[in-house]
């Protein structure tokens, strides 16, 4: 649903869309919902939809508090979602914003330990999993990377990655490092 600005004050509009989510919500129809927010006002109604079961998906901006992108199952800043024909100003802007991001190592590490649990390997996609229950705002692309795996392949000295080709379609797993697992 699109809620147009019609009336002056933007709580009326966020009310009007409260409203009409919750009015979805109770229809029984969806499997889940999709808030294209940076505003933390969405956080309540996040966290109810989610208390019924369904799956919610934010967008918004790098600004969003951290309530809201908390409150969804899965956070997907805007910022990533840039085509691949972005200008080289853009790209400049972005390496530059790459380097005050805060380094992911701990939160892969986390992901890893939670996916792997006693096991020596996981599958990549477990982990993926798992660092989005960790951080709903996990993306490999705010760290510069399409992929969990490409982000993994910066971190030769923690991370080992094995493609199993004998699945179908073919599985990544992980693991740690000798060096850095202690065996």
């Amino acid at each position: 649903m699109q809620q147009f600005r019609n009336t002056v004050g933007k709580n009326a509009t966020d009310s009007a869309m409260i409203i009409d989510a919750m009015d979805l919500l109770h229809s029984n129809d969806l499997q889940g919902f999709c808030i294209v927010s940076s505003d933390s006002d969405y956080t309540r109604l996040a966290t109810r939809i989610r208390e019924d079961g369904l799956f919610v998906i934010g967008v918004g901006e790098k600004k969003t508090p951290e309530t809201f992108v908390n409150a969804c199952n899965q956070f997907i800043y805007s910022e990533n979602l840039v085509s691949k024909q972005t200008s080289k100003k853009k790209i400049d802007e972005k390496k530059k914003e790459e380097q005050e991001t805060v380094d992911p190592l701990p939160l892969l590490i986390q992901g890893f330990e939670m996916a792997a649990k006693e096991d020596e390997w996981t599958y990549l996609a477990t982990m993926g999993n798992s660092l989005r229950q960790l951080d709903p705002a996990f993306d490999p692309r705010t760290y510069g990377h399409q992929k969990l795996q490409s982000l993994l392949k910066d971190y030769p000295e923690t991370f080992v990655l094995k493609q199993d080709k004998s699945k179908k379609p073919p599985v990544v797993n992980v693991a740690l490092t000798p060096q850095y697992s202690g065996s």
